[in-house]
């Protein structure tokens, strides 16, 4: 994973004179297309006043998970502890839901704006124990850069 030359074409695509949404389909094409095990990349973000999380832009599969209530699963914990999630293996995880069999690790990076989280990014492998420090840091200049068009 060349991390510089995938940071600059994030930055490319904040800076494209579109809207958020085609920005955010763009970000999730490129990671999923550029990282072999990236299997399923998107976006969730606080569903207005609710305490709950609503999908949005993403690539992969699939998914019935269009909502997620905050404490739920990997993304659900991530709305409440402010923190980056990473389970090597899904299936050790109590609190998991289940995007399908193929599914065996998960990375979950949230975004702030203002010091609030406000949503995150979501990635599902199909390999298990893939995901290293390199990730958590693209995927959180990812989010860094996804905060400036909120």
């Amino acid at each position: 994973m060349e991390t510089n030359i995938l940071k600059n074409k994030v930055e490319s695509i904040i800076a494209l004179e579109e809207n958020v949404a085609v920005k955010l389909q763009a970000i999730c094409d490129l990671l999923e297309q550029e990282i072999s095990y990236y299997d399923w990349v998107g976006f969730y973000f606080k569903n207005g006043d609710k305490n709950e999380l609503k999908l949005a832009q993403y690539t992969g599969e699939e998914t019935e998970h269009t909502i997620i209530p905050f404490g739920k699963g990997i993304c659900g914990q991530v709305a409440v502890s402010n923190q980056n999630f990473v389970v090597q293996d899904v299936s050790e995880q109590d609190n998991y839901i289940s995007c399908g069999w193929k599914v065996k690790s998960e990375i979950v990076i949230p975004i702030f704006v203002n010091g609030e989280n406000i949503g995150q990014i979501d990635i599902d492998s199909h390999t298990a124990n893939t995901f290293t420090e390199k990730d958590e840091e693209l995927l959180e200049f990812v989010c860094s850069k996804v905060a400036t068009i909120l």
